[in-house]
């Protein structure tokens, strides 16, 4: 009989001879015991892995209960935190905004203060021009009537054709006259472009409502702007500024 047939009949006749001999059932029992544990070893080590297993789902739950508190309390603190800077914010901003107020009205202040000084200045520069003007019209008259004999006289009368300024209005001349030479002469302490075309015009009404023939037609100014000069050039205008001498022949 080979080893497969007795494999076989173990298979077949086993069950039935470990139901009928106990001695056989515990011959096995003690022959695979090495093998398989007992059931009461069997169930404590379940019992044991179950113990196992619920104190790592309780400490696993503690963790997790641990990191939600954490969870919560940095929660909190990032709340609080974004809070006291939106506090911060707004009293920054609060503050900016009246810092711009202040700084808006300051330089309101400064604009106010700057156009009344420019007004002043402007009011004082245009005294000043009218002064110097009168005061060297004065001492040129006196100069040339006292020691050269010649006549000065300063025209103001009023253009009712409007031939000078383009409407009617008062119009002023400085004529010299010395020995039937006739000089029509503009004391200005500045002149622009459009000032020496008036000057010129100024020649042109003396010429036609006193009928008498201007000689040579003089600008006196220490302040004549560049874009006068050629406009003078054009008209025959004598120009002296700054410290050219006027010379009357």
């Amino acid at each position: 009989m080979t080893i497969p047939d007795i494999k076989t009949i173990i298979r077949q006749e086993l069950p039935q001879i470990i139901a009928q001999d106990a001695s056989i059932r515990d011959f096995i029992l003690r022959t695979v015991s090495e093998y398989y544990s007992p059931k009461q070893e069997t169930e404590s080590k379940f019992d044991r892995i179950l113990a196992e297993l619920q104190l790592d789902r309780e400490e696993q739950a503690r963790k997790w209960d641990e990191n939600n508190r954490k969870w919560d309390e940095n929660n909190r603190r990032l709340d609080n935190f974004i809070h006291e800077q939106n506090l911060k914010w707004e009293e920054n901003t609060q503050r900016l905004d009246r810092m711009q107020n202040q700084i808006d009205e300051t330089l309101q202040e400064i604009k106010k203060l700057n156009r009344q000084y420019d007004s002043s200045i402007g009011a004082l520069g245009s005294r000043w021009g009218l002064y110097s003007e009168g005061s060297f019209r004065n001492a040129l008259k006196g100069i040339l009537e006292e020691s050269f004999g010649v006549e000065v006289l300063n025209i103001n009368t009023f253009d009712q054709e409007g031939d000078v300024f383009g409407r009617p209005d008062q119009v002023e001349i400085d004529v010299i006259i010395r020995n039937g030479t006739v000089i029509v002469c503009e004391i200005k302490s500045s002149i622009s472009k459009a000032e020496m075309y008036v000057f010129d015009r100024k020649v042109t009404f003396y010429e036609k409502h006193y009928q008498r023939q201007v000689n040579r037609k003089i600008v006196i100014s220490p302040m004549v702007d560049k874009w006068a000069l050629p406009v003078a050039r054009n008209l025959g205008i004598e120009v002296y500024s700054y410290a050219e001498d006027v010379i009357v022949e």
